[in-house]
């Protein structure tokens, strides 16, 4: 069984309890009220609306966006890289709750977007931070310099022998933008793949915001 599947399983069975301030009607699963995570240091609760009225918000009410950019994602998008639900989500961000912090959830969109809403306890890592251009290199040097920021402060990789990346203590990182229309989780996971970081310490929610709102689960605001 699948690393993320064991979270899913574990969700099912031991957060039945998890505290849950509004009535019982709408649950995230069969046995599952709510999941409590952790936001800029702050405990925020997941859940359900329980507006039967609700619509989704109107920056994902959109259907005809052109492609390019707009394009339709695989259900691979790098071969190894595990494509995860909202379900296995929920279980790492518990463990980043728990107090793991060899696991980080990435909202690879811009700011602006990012502003809207975003899914409690990520953590906004614009994806043109992390990536190349066409010919397989970063534009200025110091985007080069910022990459090289990222994977060693934000993602735990350390530089050996001058340019060789030592993934050994990484991060697990999953990563998502505004769902499988949107291509910037697609593109970073493409560049740290080719910068060598290890496809098991990957996953991809490849529903994005997009899922995320339409089942009505908890956003928040920067």
């Amino acid at each position: 069984m699948k690393t993320s599947a064991v979270f899913a399983v574990a969700i099912l069975a031991g957060l039945a309890a998890a505290p849950c301030a509004f009535a019982e009607g709408n649950k995230i699963a069969p046995m599952i009220e709510s999941v409590q995570v952790m936001h800029n240091g702050q405990p925020v609760i997941i859940q359900r609306g329980h507006d039967r009225d609700a619509h989704l918000p109107e920056i994902f009410q959109k259907t005809d966006r052109g492609c390019p950019p707009f394009c339709v994602q695989p259900m691979v998008a790098v071969p190894g890289v595990e494509t995860i639900g909202e379900l296995e989500l929920l279980g790492y961000l518990q463990r980043m709750a728990q107090g793991d912090e060899s696991v980080i959830v990435v909202d690879s969109r811009t700011p602006d977007w990012v502003m809207r809403g975003t899914i409690p306890g990520s953590v906004n890592i614009p994806w043109n931070k992390i990536n190349i251009d066409t010919g397989g290199t970063f534009e200025t040097p110091a985007e080069a310099e910022g990459f090289k920021h990222i994977l060693a402060d934000e993602f735990g990789a350390s530089l050996k022998d001058g340019d060789r990346w030592d993934f050994s203590s990484a991060k697990t990182l999953v990563l998502f933008c505004n769902g499988i229309w949107c291509a910037q989780s697609t593109a970073n996971l493409k560049t740290l793949v080719k910068y060598g970081y290890p496809v098991h310490k990957l996953k991809w929610y490849r529903g994005g915001m997009q899922d995320w709102v339409s089942v009505g689960l908890t956003m928040v605001k920067p």
